[in-house]
């Protein structure tokens, strides 16, 4: 069920995901043994609820999920789960203009996922910091997190999320005026989106390409890849995104003198973006809508608008003061990070020269051993040789000796020989004497 709901269309994962909802909840205190497990996809099931939550405008609602699912996954102890539920609270705090805990839970998130080497996780945190950091301006900061998360997803062959990476290395180019490099990028996006048929990642790249359009006055091609999007977009039914389409298309209307169709367009934004809550697309449909209003002689409205404007701005951030404590506490965490990286590597160049230093040591007693044994080896080869020696010449001496003994046992018994044969025999010295007395 797990998996359905998370691999079923647009359409269909919500009702998947209901399913999958009840069906952990029911089992959750039913399973002592699968507990772990049944809240394990619980934690998931409620985090598409506030995923779900986000897309139709409920941004409160979202929230909710997004942090009780946070909670069930500390529980367990999840810690990819953790970093995800992290970046997803921290999307929407950025959407209500609060930096600070968008920027403390994308680095919550980043820590954890480097902790686990969880890369596609990294390359997403790399993403959103990037964000933060582009929209206080430091582009060439921004440029980096994004290349380096972008390099990550094309190692990986994740094709859809390196799409959304060329997005914004485009976004930024885009914002430091080159828009030839930009439109690059935005193009690679979306054929990479077209590629692997992601709708939603086909209609971002559309709506970028026709605001690049926008910018360069080429209002014809802008309009058609404008209206591309938002008709993929409305199919789609993500409200936050429908209420941007809409607002690129009044712009470019107002841009063109077109000011009756860019107040149609602008209108549904400002209602849609009013539904949502969100100040960032309320100061833009104002923005739109006091141009209209001026273009038509109508400046109570403009007026209005104006105010409305001022007002969201204020809301989003106090421009210098958050910019500045924002980009203080990005810059502790990052010399924060440089030192614990610092102090990382250190750590392992004193355990490297300890290691080295301890097989120098090994290396040398082993030499020094070997050299003990060899020299042992040869002692006792030199005296096993001597000895060999010594017994030749024992066993030489010994045969010489048996050589000498033979020749003088032969010789006696040689001489013995030939005294026996010039003796007389007893008998026959006895035969003579009885012949002598007969006479």
């Amino acid at each position: 069920m797990a998996i359905l709901a998370e691999t079923a269309s647009d359409e269909e994962w919500p009702g998947f995901n209901e399913q999958l909802l009840k069906l952990t909840e029911k089992n959750i205190e039913s399973s002592s043994v699968f507990r772990k497990f049944y809240l394990k996809h619980f934690a998931s099931a409620t985090n598409n609820q506030g995923f779900f939550a986000k897309q139709n405008g409920d941004i409160p609602s979202a929230l909710g999920y997004y942090i009780k699912s946070l909670k069930i996954l500390e529980e367990i102890s999840d810690k990819k789960g953790i970093a995800l539920s992290l970046l997803n609270i921290g999307g929407i705090y950025e959407d209500q203009g609060d930096i600070t805990k968008a920027l403390e839970n994308y680095l919550r998130s980043l820590k954890i996922q480097e902790e686990i080497g969880d890369k596609r996780g990294i390359a997403y945190s790399l993403n959103n910091i990037a964000i933060i950091y582009a929209n206080q301006g430091d582009f060439p900061k921004a440029l980096e997190y994004h290349f380096r998360g972008a390099n990550i997803r094309e190692a990986m062959g994740d094709k859809k999320n390196l799409a959304h990476s060329f997005l914004n290395i485009g976004t930024i180019y885009d914002k430091q005026g080159n828009n030839k490099l930009a439109l690059d990028y935005f193009i690679k996006s979306l054929n990479i989106a077209e590629e692997i048929n992601d709708k939603n990642g086909i209609a971002h790249a559309l709506n970028n390409i026709g605001v690049n359009y926008t910018k360069q006055n080429n209002y014809k091609e802008a309009a058609e890849y404008l209206k591309r999007s938002l008709n993929i977009r409305e199919k789609i039914g993500n409200k936050q995104n429908i209420a941007h389409s809409l607002n690129n298309l009044a712009d470019l209307f107002v841009k063109d003198k077109k000011y009756n169709d860019a107040f149609i367009y602008a209108s549904k934004s400002m209602k849609i973006s009013t539904e949502l809550g969100f100040p960032i697309n309320i100061r833009k449909s104002a923005n739109s809508l006091k141009k209209i209003y001026q273009q038509q002689s109508k400046y109570k409205q403009a007026f209005e608008m104006y105010e409305l404007e001022i007002k969201m701005r204020d809301s989003i951030n106090n421009q210098e003061t958050q910019k500045a404590a924002v980009k203080k506490q990005m810059q502790y965490e990052y010399e924060k990070k440089e030192l614990e990286t610092k102090a990382e590597q250190e750590k392992k160049d004193v355990i490297a020269k300890a290691e080295l230093t301890q097989k120098e040591k090994e290396r040398n007693y082993f030499i020094v051993g070997f050299s003990l044994v060899l020299i042992l080896a040869l002692f006792i080869l030199r005296g096993y040789k001597q000895k060999q020696k010594a017994n030749a010449i024992i066993l030489a001496q010994k045969h010489l000796v048996d050589e000498k003994q033979k020749e003088i046992l032969d010789s006696i018994h040689y001489a013995k020989r030939i005294q026996t044969a010039l003796l007389p025999s007893e008998k026959y010295i006895d035969k003579s004497l009885r012949k002598l007395n007969k006479i």
